[in-house]
Order: structure tokens, then sequence, then C-alpha cells
């Protein structure tokens, strides 16, 4: 499954602001002492999350950023390109200079849908992600935290929805839409059936239950006046996957999507670090 560079771009500035920040300081102490961080970043998409995290980390950082979608991967080394304050390609490799810090950024292509091992094999000082494991399965989940855990490898994850929606103004079917919706969430991206709003509950259960000292926090969107096209964009993607469920009746579906123009609100999700005891 793959989003569009131009929704990966809509979304970005609010998931920056959403970023817990708790959750991303626990991270960057556990890489504090290291000389270089070398980061594997999973679903990369056009780079939001390197953009999102990188000022948190040290002066020196390698990443590989991971998607199945080169025209993604390709969307990211412009994108980085275009907000670093210097942009250095070499091959494949693209080397940054932005606020002091030296990035050097290397782009895969691959399918993650029989899992991470490939990507992870050389033993980065961190694994991350951001709005990912929401797609994935609780067996994908169960064999990936596995793969870490066997080698004692730092996780780091952004924006993992949680269920939890809240609308202004209310309405009388934002339950039974977001019932629908989560129903949706459930079904298979092409990982398993998804974990869906339970992603991030199962991640950090299994972390646990690996031994990993767990830190969690919430990162909800808060979609104001100044976030309409992102909103506008949200609550037509939750009508699309609400009527494909059939949960809600097409008229009342129809009815709800009218009452949510100009809606704000707030979108649930939660922020994970989980580092080896």
């Amino acid at each position: 499954m793959s989003f569009s560079a131009e929704w990966l771009s809509l979304r970005e500035g609010v998931d920056h602001r959403a970023r817990n920040p708790e959750v991303l300081a626990a991270a960057a102490a556990f890489l504090k002492d290291r000389e270089t961080v070398r980061i594997v970043d999973l679903g990369c998409g056009t780079g939001s999350n390197l953009r999102g995290a990188a000022e948190a980390f040290g002066p020196r950082q390698s990443w590989r950023l991971v998607d199945y979608d080169p025209a993604l991967l390709e969307a990211a080394r412009r994108e980085l390109a275009r907000w670093a304050d210097e942009a250095e390609p070499d091959g494949d490799r693209l080397t940054l200079v932005k606020g002091g810090r030296r990035i050097s950024v290397d782009f895969l292509q691959a399918d993650l849908s029989d899992g991470a091992e490939g990507v992870i094999a050389d033993g980065p000082d961190l694994v991350t992600a951001a709005a990912l494991f929401d797609l994935m399965s609780p067996a994908w989940i169960g064999r990936f935290v596995a793969g870490l855990a066997g080698r004692n490898l730092a996780f780091y994850t952004v924006l993992t929805y949680d269920g939890r929606d809240a609308w202004i103004p209310p309405h009388p079917l934002d339950d039974a839409v977001n019932a629908a919706f989560c129903a949706h969430q459930r079904t298979d991206k092409g990982f398993g059936p998804a974990a869906g709003p339970a992603a991030a509950e199962t991640l950090a259960r299994t972390f646990d239950y690996a031994g990993y000292e767990v830190v969690t926090g919430d990162s909800p969107w808060r979609l104001g006046p100044k976030d309409a096209a992102l909103t506008r964009e949200l609550i037509a993607g939750i009508v699309n996957a609400a009527s494909e469920t059939g949960m809600v009746p097409p008229d009342e579906l129809e009815a709800w999507h009218a009452a949510r123009r100009g809606v704000q609100g707030e979108v649930g999700h939660l922020d994970i670090f989980a580092r080896p005891r």
C-alpha cells in the first residue's frame, strides 16, 4: 500500500506539530553518546520523519530511507535537498547539511510484506517509522519485534492511529462512522489483516513482553481553521473507507459528510520508543 506525495505533503506540518516531545527526547537521550547515529526509516514516504526528528539527534547522522514506492523515494530525495541548507549528491546517496548537522541519506526500495529483516540486518542504532504500523497485522508486528529483539535494536515510531476521533461540533453519527472507519482500518493492507487502531497497544505490549523498556505518549492531530485542506481530505477518506464496510447507510454517511464541511477536531495517535533493557 502506498500514499500519494500530495497527501504526505498536506499532512507534514500537522505531523510535526503532533510529535510527542517526551518520547522524542527519550529516543534522543538513548542516541546521544554515538559519534554517528545510524537510523533506518521504514515506509519513509517523502522523508518527513527525518525532517521531523533530525534536529533532536546528534551532529552526524546516517539515514537509510526505505519505501516500496520508487516514486516516493525520488520525491524524498527532492524534498530533502530542498529542506537542507546544503545538499550534495554522491551517486545514490545524498549528503545534507542542516542546522549544523551533517546527514548522510541513502534510499532503498523494498517490499516489507514478508518482514523487515533484510533492511535492518546491519544493526542500525535505531529503527524508526511514522504512521506505518496501523497498516501491519499483529502477526507481522510480532515477527518484527522478535527480529529487533534478536539484534538488541532500539525502536521509535510516531503517529500510529489509535482510533480516537473527536469532532467539533459533535454529530449523532460520529460514533457509527468512527466504528466503520476503524473496521476498515483492520482490513488487509498488504501485510495480513491490519491491527488498525490497536497497533500502538500491540507494539507496546509486544516490546514489553520482549524485555524492552517502553515509553509512550499521545501525539494527536489538533485540526483547526488553518488545517482546512487537510481536514477536508481526511474527512473524504474517512467517508470512502466507511462506505466500503457497508456499516453506515449511504444516505446517513452522505449527511455526515455534508455536516463535516469546515469541521475542526482531534485525531488520536500514539508515539512509542522502545529500548532493550
